[in-house]
């Protein structure tokens, strides 16, 4: 089967989340970890202990990877919404199933973005680190996992199940 504009959207749109995924990692390196610490953080005592635990160069690895990262939600919300394109023209979705795979990757795009804005704020500001900001901005990070973790997941089992009828 003959790749279709979509295929070769899609296939470049995944490629280029790969890279910035990638060089993301590659900027945090060691303080890599500590980004699902942040972002799950239940308190300001808690978010400000992360950050303290961290030396000079972690810090600054850390605040590096802000910079890319508000390219990166972009990146993988067309990729996800692309798949979602091509497993609609491969298989019969719900309306809603539409929907939902047209709308979580930008819910998710949008929540990381105010996530990266308020991180670097605080980075920067740690007087503004309380424990409101630090709930309110954990529950934008875990949502936005849930909806872009979760719209992968439908569209990875989709296309599974495409390539095993042999389409």
């Amino acid at each position: 089967m003959a790749l279709t504009s979509l295929d070769r959207k899609l296939l470049g749109w995944s490629a280029a989340f790969v890279i910035s995924q990638a060089n993301i990692a590659r900027l945090l390196g060691p303080a890599a970890p500590r980004v699902a610490e942040i972002q799950t953080a239940r308190s300001a005592r808690d978010y400000t202990a992360i950050l303290d635990g961290m030396d000079a160069t972690e810090t600054a690895r850390y605040r590096s990877h802000y910079y890319p990262d508000f390219i990166h939600p972009a990146i993988y919300a067309v990729a996800l919404r692309t798949g979602a394109r091509r497993l609609a023209e491969l298989t019969p979705l719900s309306p809603t199933t539409r929907k939902m795979l047209a709308a979580a990757p930008v819910v998710a795009a949008a929540g990381d973005y105010v996530e990266n804005v308020v991180g670097l704020h605080l980075l920067t500001h740690r007087e503004h680190i309380t424990d409101a900001t630090v709930r309110g901005t954990s529950a934008v990070s875990i949502t936005k996992w849930v909806l872009a973790l979760g719209s992968l997941a439908y569209l990875s089992q989709g296309f599974v199940r495409v390539w095993a009828r042999g389409r």
